[in-house]
């Protein structure tokens, strides 16, 4: 069947296709499987791959394939956010208690496993190969940005390329595979497919920095997880690592491996105090900016304008919460 509804409507068929789809056998699995669906979550990435369907079709519609990209996307998400939250040992998830926290760290790692079993099913009966091949790729560089990131905890000679080359596989490979996939299903010329690609990777490049800044400068009722976990957990983000050319003491902080009690609180001071999260800000725009530039010179640019405007609505975000934190917070060093 096909819908030509609004986007917020798809969303809202999404949540409740989820908890079906990932029905199982065992009650504890499901339960563990269910438990962060149930937290809510934002669905930034199935709200892309929708905006991707409709604008690479000319008719404005979504296929049922569109959908079902869509929920596997939002599957093969969860199933690493339950992963990351047993290797960081995270309390919470979405304001709620982690899975590894509410089971145990053997259900955490099994429910994430049977996740990503369930998208794998999902995406063969796409039976769309390139689609397949597309999305299949994201669960590899999962692993390969987890094994990077768990090698250089604490490292200060990770420099910005190597972060921004783990946040992609982290985060922007599922963005700009699931973009690519959703414009192969609606057929579109090659060009227009990896036009796409390029927007879904720098926006996923932009999201990834932005959620870093904001593990900085938000309290963990914001975030729905606990603040400066990056930190605490070794992994030099944006915003500390430009802060280290200006502030020596967070060397030799990071160097002990913040094993005062005090360290992070110092660290997150130190940072606050530097340009480095101005500094971050400025690269997640400038991928921004990457990400709109490719659409611009597509011949039915007209019918993109909803892909510009969300990366531009990001723009204006990232700027407005970092304006209000400057508002309400003076540190002194």
């Amino acid at each position: 069947m096909i819908f030509t509804l609004p986007i917020s409507s798809y969303l809202k068929i999404l949540n409740l296709n989820l908890r079906t789809m990932i029905k199982a056998r065992n009650p504890i699995l499901y339960a563990a499987a269910e438990h962060l669906f149930s937290a809510g979550g934002k669905r930034i990435r199935p709200a892309i791959v929708f905006l991707v369907a409709q604008t690479t079709m000319n008719s404005k519609i979504i296929l049922d394939n569109h959908k079902r990209l869509a929920e596997i996307t939002e599957i093969i998400h969860t199933a690493s956010l339950v992963h990351d939250d047993v290797l960081d040992d995270c309390a919470t998830r979405r304001g709620v208690d982690s899975v590894h926290n509410t089971f145990n760290t053997k259900i955490a790692i099994l429910a994430g496993d049977f996740l990503f079993a369930q998208s794998s099913w999902y995406l063969a009966n796409l039976e769309n190969l390139e689609a397949v091949k597309m999305i299949s790729k994201v669960i590899i560089d999962f692993a390969e940005g987890e094994v990077q990131q768990n090698l250089t905890q604490f490292d200060l000679n990770i420099s910005v390329f190597n972060y921004v080359e783990k946040s992609f596989y982290k985060t922007a490979s599922l963005i700009a595979a699931s973009c690519k996939a959703a414009a192969i299903i609606s057929r579109v010329h090659k060009n227009v497919q990896n036009r796409i690609y390029t927007y879904g990777k720098h926006l996923g490049l932009a999201f990834q920095i932005i959620d870093d800044i904001l593990d900085i400068i938000s309290s963990d009722q914001t975030l729905g997880k606990p603040a400066g976990s990056d930190l605490r957990n070794g992994n030099l983000t944006a915003p500390i690592l430009f802060a280290l050319h200006e502030q020596p003491d967070i060397k030799l902080i990071i160097d002990r491996e913040l094993h005062r009690r005090s360290d992070p609180t110092k660290v997150l001071n130190l940072i606050k105090n530097s340009s480095g999260i101005q500094q971050a800000i400025d690269i997640a725009q400038e991928h921004l900016q990457a990400a709109m530039y490719p659409l611009k010179f597509l011949h039915s640019s007209s019918s993109y304008i909803s892909l510009i405007k969300l990366a531009e609505y990001i723009i204006k975000q990232i700027s407005r919460q970092y304006i209000l934190y400057l508002n309400t917070n003076s540190f002194r060093q």
